[in-house]
């Protein structure tokens, strides 16, 4: 179990995972931020692993074999153990709830279909400045495993295990077949903000708040409410 004392647990930065809507046509920048899930203890671990793909052709000429050729990397896999509390509150079901937000991020979105493109959300993994795991990717399974229940049967803790694949996407000025994505983060509005100052402060240009208002849905850039929280482009990505 995840405790304060040594490795990771509970610290002043938490890691969050970010759902999003996934894009339509063929974007491979994630659509407008559905939730965020703030875990209640940062991992213990995480598994982070990769493939390169190598292709071998059979030669009956060359009794040795032929020389393998390198094909690219294969996408990025995580799978990292997140650990749910709410012990202190036996009678919420907040761990509920998150398990069912992991759960969905498996199922079609109602928004990709009614688009005509099915799909279930995109997430981003964020860890502070933790850039080695934060790219953008897809749950491919969720494993829950609920260990402690309050007094009327609603799970007060649980374990889940969660395997998210990267979903790659070129960029300038990085090689064509790396995969590597762009970074992109998560901003929480605050009192004072808006889209053109944050992209004044983010990118140098307040032009840029139509990236912003674009990658997060927004139609109506005046109804900014304290609290929200915007998917800002990486600056790549952005057109003014």
């Amino acid at each position: 179990m995840p405790t304060g004392n040594g490795g990771a647990g509970r610290s002043l930065v938490r890691a969050t995972l970010a759902i999003h809507e996934p894009p339509t046509g063929y974007s491979t920048t994630p659509g407008g931020l559905v939730k965020t899930l703030t875990l209640d203890f940062n991992p213990v671990q995480l598994a982070l692993s990769r493939r390169a793909n190598w292709a071998v052709t059979p030669t009956a000429a060359v009794r040795d074999g032929s020389l393998p050729e390198y094909l690219g990397p294969e996408p990025r896999e995580m799978s990292v153990e997140v650990f749910l509390d709410s012990s202190e509150e036996p009678e919420g079901n907040s761990v509920m709830q998150k398990v069912r937000a992991l759960m969905e991020c498996c199922e079609t979105t109602a928004r990709s279909v009614a688009a005509k493109q099915p799909s279930p959300p995109w997430v981003v993994f964020q860890w502070g400045s933790f850039a080695t795991a934060r790219f953008t990717a897809y749950v491919s399974s969720v494993e829950a495993n609920y260990t402690l229940f309050g007094t009327t049967g609603v799970p007060i803790r649980a374990t889940c295990q969660v395997n998210i694949h990267e979903i790659p996407s070129t960029t300038g000025g990085q090689n064509p077949t790396s995969g590597a994505l762009t970074a992109r983060r998560v901003h929480r509005v605050v009192a004072g903000d808006s889209l053109p100052s944050i992209a004044w402060r983010e990118y140098g240009a307040a032009a840029a708040w139509r990236s912003i208002a674009e990658a997060n849905d927004i139609d109506d850039p005046a109804a900014l409410r304290t609290g929200t929280e915007l998917m800002l482009p990486a600056a790549e990505e952005v057109t003014y």
